[in-house]
């Protein structure tokens, strides 16, 4: 949410039935409203949950309703938030044609209205679009940047998610760069730790089990991909769960 600090939300916490329950009061704030601005924000917190939780279904229809308000009456401020988690969604439903054009549309027009909170989200999500694209050159320098931004602007939530793609980066490239990757990944596991920030502290175990698995490190790969696994299904995060499973069968 606007106005909490990035790393602090029911959502962001892990804590997706408090999350799911803040938004149904905002979304019940909407639908007595005549407000663009109020029904752009109701579906921004909604799509973002239901992001966050992995529920891409339900995140899509629910952003595109937001991005078209958006594009129908001028919502200062939610335009970037809305086009950059819809961007993200589509590319984790595997639309990276359609949601990398919104991803860069939103940066851009983030930095010509010189509006800095967020920057340091929206251009993260972005390189991750650039690295599902295969351009993992450009995705290095956004996931930088990500963590630039994020630093000068005290936005530790953000930077923790940032250092998790550059470990997720280098972990791609061809061969893979092990060591920075690992470095990235402890990196924002601990700062993730520190904030209590569940969802991504089982994404760097995900992404580091991934790693090791890769490298033939079997022991490692197993203790963190269980992590992850215990993690997903305590928080009921179930897109997630089945990739962490997928990649637990590969061990065996």
């Amino acid at each position: 949410m606007r106005g909490a600090r990035p790393g602090s939300s029911p959502t962001e916490l892990g804590r997706f039935a408090d999350g799911v329950a803040l938004v149904e009061s905002v979304m019940q704030i909407a639908n007595e409203s005549e407000r663009p601005f109020t029904h752009v924000a109701a579906r921004r917190a909604f799509g973002h949950v239901s992001l966050c939780r992995g529920d891409i279904d339900r995140a899509i229809p629910a952003l595109e309703r937001g991005v078209a308000i958006c594009r129908a009456a001028p919502v200062p401020g939610l335009f970037p938030i809305s086009a950059s988690l819809l961007g993200a969604a589509y590319v984790a439903a595997g639309g990276v044609a359609e949601g990398l054009p919104l991803l860069e549309q939103a940066v851009e027009q983030a930095a010509s209205s010189r509006l800095m909170y967020g920057q340091s989200l929206w251009t993260s999500l972005l390189a991750e679009g650039y690295l599902r694209a295969g351009r993992v050159d450009e995705a290095n320098t956004r996931a930088l940047e990500a963590v630039e931004f994020a630093r000068t602007h005290k936005e530790q939530g953000y930077q923790a998610s940032a250092l998790r793609l550059l470990g997720e980066i280098h972990a791609h490239r061809d061969p893979s760069a092990v060591e920075p990757a690992e470095t990235y990944y402890h990196q924002a596991l601990a700062l993730a730790e520190e904030l209590g920030m569940r969802p991504i502290v089982a994404h760097c175990h995900l992404g580091l089990g991934k790693l090791y698995q890769r490298t033939g490190t079997r022991e490692q790969a197993q203790e963190h991909l269980s992590t992850a696994t215990a993690m997903y299904r305590e928080m009921d995060m179930r897109f997630w769960l089945a990739q962490a499973g997928a990649e637990m069968r590969g061990l065996e």
